[in-house]
């Protein structure tokens, strides 16, 4: 059986690094203050982007400008991720990227980097507009899963979150944890994301877990509102608590969430519960409905 795995989100404060040495300090920073509770950190959507403005020498109010400068800054902003793991030994979900995929197209990436600086990614599925109406960052890869010390998990960003199927395909592949890393600019942008991990975490009697960016960026052209907070959702049944809430932090300030989540209790759920969501999903398709007949 696998090991319970202490879990560390960060609602991480936009701030302005003037350069990728100063994220990459800030970086660090932030892991050393969080890893102390936690095996396994992770950082929320597009959090490296607050970079942009020092990438493009000043305020970064123009959307094109500051994504080329993110893409052309991508490997070494990723080098910075991977050396922070390593050098203070933690398993690391530093965010996503902005990242030229193998076709040329840029791709919203997350990396999960392990202790040794071994890389596993999983790209965003599904965009919303921002991203391609006004970014250009398109469609990604397909879902996969991580095997990490506590067993698999997977990896949906933000929006991903939202669509059943995608978190289906992890938790079909074996993964009873799901991190859910999120970049919001409203209060409605956020709900819509904790609703739809709520809900994931219900229909599959497994763990999903939020963090988003917060704060104001004036001088970034992406992060210029972020809202939210950090949160940990479990399945709606014995043995959890009555709203399927396990961790939740205060909105739009920057700090650590921490949760201990133990997968012997979602095998237990997932047999012994009230309902048998993860059992009942349907193994087929629906056919087109057609209109009922009154008669």
């Amino acid at each position: 059986m696998n090991a319970p795995v202490r879990l560390g989100l960060l609602q991480y404060g936009v701030g302005r690094p003037g350069s990728v040495a100063d994220f990459a300090r800030a970086l660090e920073a932030r892991i050393e203050a969080g890893r102390a509770g936690a095996d396994l950190l992770v950082l929320p959507e597009y959090a490296c982007v607050e970079l942009g403005a020092a990438l493009v020498g000043g305020e970064a109010t123009d959307e094109a400008r500051e994504l080329a400068a993110m893409v052309a800054a991508a490997p070494d902003i990723l080098a910075t991720m991977r050396a922070a793991a390593r050098r203070l030994g933690v398993w690391l979900l530093p965010g996503t990227l902005p990242m030229r995929g193998a076709g040329g197209a840029v791709v919203n990436r997350a990396p999960l980097i392990a202790p040794d600086g071994r890389m596993a990614f999983q790209d965003k599925r599904a965009m919303t507009r921002f991203e391609t109406e006004r970014w250009g960052v398109s469609q990604g890869a397909d879902p996969c899963v991580f095997d990490t010390p506590w067993g698999r998990i997977g990896i949906s960003i933000c929006y991903d979150v939202e669509f059943p199927k995608h978190v289906r395909a992890q938790v079909e592949a074996g993964a009873w944890l799901v991190l859910a890393p999120s970049c919001t600019d409203t209060v409605h942008g956020f709900n819509r994301v904790a609703i739809g991990a709520a809900a994931r975490a219900m229909e599959n009697q497994c763990y999903v877990a939020i963090t988003p960016t917060v704060g104001a960026a004036a001088w970034s052209a992406a992060l210029d509102v972020n809202r939210g907070h950090a949160a940990v959702f479990g399945p709606v049944d014995r043995g959890f608590p009555e709203d399927g809430v396990l961790a939740r932090g205060t909105p739009d300030i920057e700090q650590w969430v921490f949760c201990e989540l133990d997968p012997a209790r979602i095998e237990r759920v997932r047999e012994e519960g009230q309902v048998r969501n993860h059992r009942d999903w349907p193994r087929a398709p629906f056919t087109r409905p057609a209109p009922a007949v009154f008669a």
